[in-house]
């Protein structure tokens, strides 16, 4: 098994925290993103060409992109195990959770 951590304390929605180990790296991403959507804005007020903030516009998707990505692999390769133990006492949210998730991918 990986080095994970898997908290359920406190969700309002599933009675329980949804953390995983990934989130961190997950987070630091999504602020760099949002620190170069904020330049992006920038360069168009400064009026810089399209062709640059094109090209910096797709940097950014990419990075959103992959933040999405890794959340939702992180949460389909640590939160199979729990759907299989729930789906064995009769328990089906798990896996319609599953079917909602993969929608974004």
């Amino acid at each position: 098994m990986s080095d994970h951590s898997h908290d359920h304390a406190l969700d309002p929605e599933h009675g329980h925290a949804h953390t995983h180990q990934s989130h961190e790296a997950i987070i630091k991403r999504l602020k760099r993103a949002d620190g170069h959507l904020r330049s992006i804005i920038a360069m168009i007020e400064d009026g810089r060409e399209c062709v640059d903030i094109a090209q910096q516009l797709h940097a950014v998707e990419k990075a959103v992109c992959q933040a999405k990505r890794t959340l939702i692999q992180d949460h389909i390769d640590h939160c199979l195990e729990d759907s299989v133990t729930a789906l064995s006492k009769g328990d089906r949210s798990a896996i319609e959770e599953f079917k909602q998730i993969t929608k974004y991918l």
